[in-house]
């Protein structure tokens, strides 16, 4: 795991110092991600110009493969010309590895990365489809004087690029391009719009204008003249095929195959492995395959001396059960407001997730290790979220109100509107009413924090009509998705909305960034792709919830699993942020929302952010921790990365 960036420059100012300069900026910006080593490479033109781009390729190594010399980047080798910077791991390399070898290649490290290198000289784009793992990486080649970008089949890893006159630049982190001096921090506010709602952006876009994140399964291909060519390799959707005949006894042999074969593959590794464990149904899934796999794992856990939070005992039980050797991290009040502003200057974009990860990332590495796995992605793919049972309901009543007329659908969700005020249950009841009741339309609905009616409330006049003709961008997304799965019942459809989106834009993108904090690899075996293949194809009576959680899962551990461990309420993995901004961060959370800070930026209207502090102050309802939350770190982002507001200007 390391951090990567680079770019490729058409015109003359672009001269070798100063591409080295800027190198060196990009550099500085993702150390972090990378304490064992770092290389830049600018290939040696003086005058760039559109028919001769020169190139610039960044690294930082965070060593786990191959940790000698010979794995340090960027890297070429021997008969090659190309060069690569790459982040990740590929758990199958040395599968790959003899049929280059037979093919002529002779390797100079015993490196995933040369694998990718070499492999890509050898068949083009369509090493991708060789790929097993996680992974981002830019690769210039000079026969073609293309520069080549691609990243994963989920986006595990990330990567941004950025366009401008005369350059192109990727990084693993937003904050990377900013420290090059040559893009403006601007808010995007559309992103802000978006960021509102689901507390990210949905991809491509970033909260700063011009920044966008290569899709996930996806490659781009930026050349002369700034010529570029861009093509998906991988598609979720297209896995949901549905299997013929599958029988229960055959799918739970099958899934327990892939998840074993899925976690030892993700050991391959040549510094120790450790292991999140929450206690819950995927880290104990993951912890209780390792072991089957040969492996004595060191977990750890984070306890809290608020009762409702704290999964600490279930966790020890897990540890009990598959003898790990287990440290629980005990979280205090006070240990947060130490550790908050570190893990909120962590954020390479505002979240209202991820201090969690931060917190359990630094007692990981603080131990020496720079490897754990986590158990993130069951919930997608296994259907443990309540949007699995809720949603094929709603839709069926949505089918009854999909077949009356638009003008029905409006009169209705004006009514609920008008009994229901400014709620975000009534809010989101009313465009539910008004929809035509798919998935497609409802399922974003499940995951907004605040409603189109409440963010219109918040935002000062000056702003609103910029605003208020934008479309939700998941539904067309998921729309055009839908259409390719043809045969798919709605658990599948749904686990397809949970992956591309919630799971993408805000757990993915938040585990990277806090993780890598602290040069702490996580790595995912629940979405390995060729597990996830063949459980989007599982018929849906087999993964929908119901009496046991997760039950295509479950009944594929057998008794691996504790069986209080599967029937205990689900909690997941929250730090106490509710009491806490009623007592002790109460000062941290209103420095930032008042007039010295969000409400004194010209977006907010004052008196609603006082008014919904003030509520929540007092215990009411209809304001929750985490609608806050998202406000709070957003005004730390903007101050801590200096972001211009821009003007009000017409939606884009």
């Amino acid at each position: 795991m390391c951090g990567i960036a680079g770019g490729l420059f058409f015109h003359p100012r672009f001269t070798t110092d100063v591409r080295r300069d800027i190198g060196e900026r990009l550099q500085a910006a993702i150390r972090h991600r990378g304490p064992d080593g770092e290389g830049v490479w600018a290939e040696a033109i003086e005058r760039p110009s559109p028919d001769n781009p020169a190139p610039l390729l960044v690294h930082t190594r965070l060593a786990i493969i191959d940790t000698s010399p010979a794995g340090a980047q960027p890297m070429t080798g021997r008969g090659l010309t190309s060069w690569i910077t790459y982040n990740g791991e590929v758990y199958n390399f040395a599968r790959i590895r003899p049929r280059l070898e037979a093919a002529g290649h002779a390797f100079d490290s015993k490196t995933d990365t040369e694998v990718i290198l070499r492999g890509y000289a050898t068949w083009g784009t369509s090493i991708l489809r060789e790929l097993r793992g996680m992974f981002a990486f830019g690769l210039w080649n000079p026969a073609s004087r293309q520069l080549f970008l691609a990243r994963d089949r989920f986006g595990i890893k990330p990567l941004y690029v950025a366009r401008g006159d005369g350059w192109f630049l990727f990084a693993s982190e937003v904050r990377a391009l900013l420290a090059t001096g040559l893009i403006e921090p601007t808010l995007d506010l559309t992103a802000f719009w978006e960021y509102l709602a689901y507390q990210a952006p949905p991809a491509p876009r970033t909260m700063i204008e011009g920044i966008e994140t290569l899709p996930p399964g996806s490659w781009l291909a930026i050349g002369c003249e700034g010529r570029e060519e861009s093509s998906s390799y991988w598609d979720l959707a297209a896995s949901a095929a549905p299997l013929a005949g599958a029988t229960a006894e055959q799918a739970h042999r099958d899934v327990h195959r892939l998840l074993l074969d899925s976690v030892t593959s993700h050991l391959v590794s040549d510094v120790p492995i450790g292991a999140f464990l929450s206690g819950g149904i995927d880290s104990s899934a993951v912890v209780a395959l390792m072991r089957e796999a040969g492996v004595s794992p060191r977990t750890f856990s984070v306890g809290f001396a608020e009762a409702e939070f704290d999964e600490s005992a279930h966790a020890a039980k897990v540890a009990s059960e598959v003898g790990s050797e287990h440290t629980e991290i005990r979280l205090t009040e006070q240990d947060l407001l130490d550790t908050l502003p570190r893990a909120l200057a962590a954020m390479d974009q505002p979240s209202g997730d991820g201090v969690n990860t931060y917190v359990v990332s630094r007692a990981v590495r603080q131990t020496g290790l720079t490897v754990a796995l986590s158990g993130l992605g069951g919930d997608e793919l296994f259907a443990g979220y309540p949007s699995f049972s809720r949603l094929p309901r709603a839709a069926e009543v949505g089918r009854f109100w999909g077949r009356s007329s638009e003008q029905v659908r409006g009169f209705a969700g004006r009514a609920l509107r008008l009994v229901g005020g400014t709620s975000v249950a009534a809010s989101k009841a009313a465009t539910a009413i008004e929809t035509d009741g798919s998935i497609a339309a409802l399922y974003p609905l499940t995951r907004q924090l605040f409603s189109e009616e409440q963010r219109l409330s918040l935002i000062t006049p000056n702003y609103r009509s910029r605003f208020e003709r934008l479309q939700d961008p998941y539904v067309p997304m998921l729309r055009d998705a839908f259409a390719r799965m043809p045969g798919s019942g709605p658990v599948t459809l749904v686990s397809y909305a949970e992956s591309r989106t919630y799971m993408h834009d805000v757990l993915l993108r938040d585990t990277d960034q806090m993780s890598m904090a602290h040069a702490l690899e996580v790595r995912v075996p629940l979405i390995d792709h060729e597990l996830a293949d063949y459980v989007m194809a599982v018929p849906d009576p087999l993964k929908a919830p119901g009496t046991t959680p997760k039950p295509l899962l479950v009944a594929s551990l057998g008794s691996r699993l504790p069986r209080e461990i599967v029937h205990r309420p689900k909690k997941g993995f929250t730090l106490p942020f509710e009491p806490w901004m009623r007592k002790e961060l109460r000062g941290f959370c209103e420095n930032r929302l008042g007039a010295g800070g969000l409400a004194g930026r010209g977006l907010f209207d004052i008196d609603r952010l006082a008014s919904m502090w003030t509520s929540f102050q007092r215990g009411g309802t209809d304001v929750t921790w985490s609608r806050l939350w998202i406000l709070v770190t957003l005004e730390t982002w903007l101050a801590r990365n200096k972001v211009r507001i821009p003007n009000r200007v017409s939606p884009s």
